[in-house]
């Protein structure tokens, strides 16, 4: 529902902005790509903090706060307020940046969003916070826009490349574990929203999945935080066992990788898990959680769907099937973006101007997480999400996720043996 001072509903704005990044990059503004990794104290001030380097994220600031402010008149929200408001979470979201980028802290693949959203967290839990920068906060919006350059990258001349035992894997290994995960959340009393968001992110790809499934079905941000920390967390001790199991196991690298692949929750510890077992492994494990994360959009697709003719209808037509005027009224808008954006590249795009823009868009989707992480933290307690309420949903991930080890493995032996 669109108010009488906005000019678009927060979807279509999205999209809107989504695209108008998209194609200004199209056009030859090639988007700056600041580097953010470092080793040693001297490495950070050489490169990171350079004057070169520094000009680039000034360059990526600007960029962001026209985005910004542009979305705050398209949504009739203050103008003043964003202008003065963003400047800081990005600058916040710049040092989560520079610490996600210590040599050290990649190998233990603590992603950038976790230190957003630490820092965010330990704001808003320690000291009081100004109520005009905590009401200029867009967390779905920032999500959002993520999304729509996140669909860029999903190639479907990839997918096919991929091979067709990953394809097949990813189906069986999402479709049964989401079933199993979704089941025990419901049967622990979990709510639906918080078990979708459980299911997609331990049976599809972590993050980026409860990502999607969030802005899917309108979730509770801080649902969503207490979702992505089980996932990051859980990923680092996952990353350092399996590769030592399957040797004890005597499986072959193939099976290895491809039990990586599907097992673990994000691309990038994925790909640190397969470098430990070898070559083999860490091309299977990348090619099967590749076809996991193409599966992305179509579940959120699915996802948006079920959720507009169950759960989201207005008190008027809940007694009564929705129409389709309902189902499209309720639908995300964003999800159809996600979607032309993966159509676009897969099939008008050249692969010359693919490779061009691809870095910078990858950047610019991980700084739209991340800020969008350093605001869920700003609006939220740490009572909220380590309340007794909050035990259920870590123990059905828990669950979920050995029953995703055990079933991926059965698959993975099969298939690749």
């Amino acid at each position: 529902m669109i108010k009488n001072n906005q000019l678009l509903s927060e979807d279509w704005t999205v999209v809107f902005l989504g695209f108008f990044l998209i194609i200004i990059a199209l056009l030859g503004i090639l988007v700056p790509t600041p580097s953010f990794g470092w080793e040693t104290t001297s490495e950070l001030t050489e490169k990171v903090l350079s004057g070169k380097n520094l000009i680039k994220l000034v360059q990526v600031f600007g960029i962001t706060y026209v985005i910004a402010l542009l979305s705050a008149r398209l949504l009739g929200k203050s103008i003043k307020g964003t202008a003065k408001g963003f400047p800081i979470v990005f600058g916040l979201t710049s040092l989560a940046l520079i610490l996600a980028g210590n040599a050290f802290l990649k190998n233990w693949n603590l992603e950038a969003v976790i230190f957003s959203l630490a820092i965010g967290l330990l704001l808003s839990n320690f000291f009081t916070l100004p109520g005009w920068l905590t009401e200029t906060l867009s967390t779905e919006l920032f999500v959002k826009i993520g999304l729509i350059l996140l669909g860029t990258s999903v190639i479907f001349g990839d997918i096919l490349k991929a091979g067709s035992l990953g394809l097949i894997q990813a189906l069986v290994v999402v479709i049964s574990v989401w079933y199993f995960a979704f089941w025990v959340s419901k049967k622990m009393g979990i709510d639906e929203e918080f078990a979708i968001m459980i299911s997609s992110a331990v049976s599809i790809c972590g993050v980026s999945a409860a990502i999607a499934t969030s802005g899917a079905i309108k979730g509770d941000s801080k649902k969503l935080s207490y979702v992505i920390s089980i996932v990051l967390i859980t990923a680092i001790p996952m990353i350092i066992f399996l590769p030592f199991i399957a040797q004890a196991l005597g499986l072959s690298q193939a099976v290895t990788g491809a039990w990586l692949g599907g097992t673990i929750d994000t691309t990038g510890a994925v790909i640190a898990s397969g470098t430990m077992v070898g070559e083999e492994a860490l091309k299977i494990s990348t090619i099967v959680k590749f076809s996991q994360n193409v599966l992305l959009g179509f579940a959120a697709f699915a996802i948006s769907i079920y959720w507009t003719m169950t759960n989201n209808q207005s008190d008027t037509v809940k007694e009564s099937k929705p129409t389709l005027g309902i189902i499209w009224e309720r639908f995300p808008k964003f999800v159809l973006g996600f979607i032309a954006a993966s159509l676009l590249f897969s099939f008008v795009i050249s692969s010359e101007t693919i490779d061009s823009v691809k870095g910078g868009f990858k950047a610019l989707q991980g700084l739209w997480f991340a800020l969008a992480f350093t605001s869920i933290g700003l609006e939220t307690k740490f009572s909220d999400l380590f309340s007794k309420e909050g035990k259920k949903p870590l123990y059905a991930f828990l669950i979920a996720q050995l029953f995703n080890v055990f079933v991926t493995l059965a698959v993975a032996y099969l298939l690749f043996n």
